[in-house]
């Protein structure tokens, strides 16, 4: 009896008998299939999702070349064997990537119904037995130019928004991938299907949602007891709200990362947001606490130290990676310097170091009169020349800047007109190295002041995730 007990526990630890595999589905069209690629077998996104996943997963592909979302569709998902597929595999993840070839003529007359549809489609899946975790995946840009088949602006205006809007109104989990893509026209030959190349980026994406640990259960807003107006901030639950006379907002992950890590917003919420995006994707929250236009004088910094107690005793991180576009820089590192063990890291776009370079007008461009005006009441500061012998600005606090320790990165367009690089990051960064420290510059050759951030955020996102330990 012995001998059979042992023989029998042997046996279940057995590769492939000790555990049940993981399912994964993969919903879509062409991309997904694999349609135009050589050897689709092997280098379709699912593929290769099943390769970086291993063993422990079973990975299929259910993509149905030509598919639409749309019910009324040319060639609807719903009627095709891989859809019937799908349901059948009792899948644990489902992964849907439809609505590309919902932009052709003949189907984005009836756009009216593709959220109604996809809301559909993703509870047709919720209800199998196997209760699986549903994640849209924001599709792939167009780089076509034509109008006659898929179309990139209505994919653009109408059905990436509406994959954001359903994802919102779910629940579920979203990747944005168009973003992942938006910078990359050469991974998209033929202008509407990634290549082996594009498809493994995909794959790889999808593999880190699923790899990803994170935290059921936290609510910051419950936990803080905010009484909050929600909103849609691009498929994720967005909170707004009052804080001591000041405008303030919260957007929480679908499900946070351990540690409760964060983003700090300093000026100009929800302008190119796809940093904040993809980090909320990865479980990160981002807040944001309208103190304009105090440019980080006292005042300023005494409502953000009311809030950050608020929100770390809620549990978040200790530590804040702040993020300052533009004039938020000002904000980002007067705060940082007077509570630089409250932050992670400094994440600066086209940031305003130099007061005296904007609004001050004291190198190309001229005088902001109005801003000027408001920098020297925040301050109290009676005239011009006091003003411009100020010396609270962050190309004035490097060497504190350096002693804190915290990662830097800037982002800056080597042609900004408003905010001149020669006049702030490039003197700052000057400043930084000769103190010792150490600070990482990306460059857009060409670009003025906007736009801000990059169209493929990976870059920002890789520092803040080393600076963050994520």
């Amino acid at each position: 009896m012995r001998f059979v007990t042992l023989f029998f526990l042997t046996f279940l630890t057995l590769p492939g008998f000790s555990q049940k595999k993981i399912r994964i589905a993969c919903v879509g069209n062409s991309i997904t299939h694999g349609t135009v690629l050589p050897d689709r077998e092997k280098n379709s996104y699912p593929a290769q999702l099943a390769v970086l996943l291993g063993d422990q997963y079973d990975v299929r592909n259910f993509g149905k070349s030509g598919a639409t979302l749309l019910r009324k569709g040319n060639l609807p998902y719903w009627t095709s064997t891989e859809y019937r597929q799908a349901l059948d595999f009792r899948p644990d993840w489902v992964f849907i990537k439809l609505g590309t070839n919902d932009t052709k003529p003949m189907n984005r007359v009836y756009l009216t119904e593709y959220q109604q549809d996809y809301r559909d489609l993703i509870a047709s899946f919720q209800q199998l037995p196997s209760k699986p975790r549903v994640v849209l995946l924001v599709p792939v840009p167009v780089f076509s130019t034509d109008t006659t088949g898929i179309t990139a602006s209505v994919l653009d205006k109408q059905i990436v928004p509406g994959v954001r809007q359903v994802a919102y109104e779910t629940g579920c989990d979203v990747i944005n991938l168009y973003n992942l893509f938006l910078d990359s026209k050469a991974l998209v030959p033929d202008l509407v299907h990634p290549n082996v190349e594009g498809t493994a980026r995909m794959a790889k994406r999808i593999s880190e949602v699923i790899h990803r640990k994170e935290e059921t259960g936290f609510d910051l807003i419950k936990k803080a007891d905010l009484t909050t107006q929600g909103f849609n901030f691009y498929g994720f639950q967005g909170h707004d709200f009052p804080f001591q006379g000041h405008n303030a907002k919260i957007v929480v992950p679908k499900r946070a990362a351990p540690g409760h890590p964060w983003v700090w917003r300093a000026r100009f919420w929800g302008h190119e947001p796809q940093t904040d995006i993809a980090l909320l994707e990865r479980g990160f929250h981002v807040v944001y606490c309208d103190v304009a236009e105090l440019f980080g004088n006292d005042e300023a910094l005494a409502t953000w130290d009311a809030y950050y107690q608020r929100l770390t005793k809620a549990g978040l991180a200790p530590k804040a990676v702040m993020e300052g576009m533009s004039r938020g820089g000002v904000y980002s590192y007067r705060w940082a310097v007077t509570y630089p063990d409250r932050v992670a890291a400094i994440y600066a776009d086209a940031p305003v170091l130099d007061l005296k370079s904007w609004p001050g007008g004291n190198g190309k461009r001229p005088k902001a009169a109005k801003e000027w005006e408001q920098f020297k009441q925040d301050f109290k500061l009676k005239t011009d020349e006091e003003a411009l012998a100020f010396k609270g600005n962050p190309i004035d606090l490097t060497d504190e800047i350096v002693k804190a320790g915290f990662p830097l990165l800037h982002v800056v367009g080597d042609a900004d007109e408003a905010v001149p690089v020669d006049e702030n990051t490039n003197p700052f960064e000057q400043k930084i190295k000769s103190a010792g420290g150490t600070i990482q510059v990306i460059h857009k050759p060409l670009i003025g002041h906007h736009p801000h951030s990059l169209p493929d955020p990976q870059p920002i996102v890789d520092f803040i995730l080393k600076a963050t330990g994520y």
